[in-house]
């Protein structure tokens, strides 16, 4: 399963799938990362762990649910 991180870098937010050396996409406003990163996450599987602006996580979605690793804590 893919791991993909949605960061504020700069001016910008960043999807970036964890081990590339590039984003995968750049956005100017955080509502579109989200809009485009779920459907991109929902389409592919995986993990996506959503960032806030100062660089700490403020949620992690799995997708599909199934695959979701619910007897790890956290």
């Amino acid at each position: 399963m893919d791991n993909y991180h949605l960061l504020h870098e700069g001016d910008r937010w960043k999807l970036t799938r964890e081990g590339a050396s590039r984003a995968t996409k750049t956005f100017e406003t955080k509502d579109e990362a989200m809009q485009f990163s779920t459907n991109h996450v929902k389409q592919n599987g995986g993990s996506l762990k959503i960032h806030k602006q100062d660089g700490s996580i403020q949620e992690e979605r799995t997708y599909p649910s199934s695959a979701d690793p619910k007897d790890i804590p956290g």
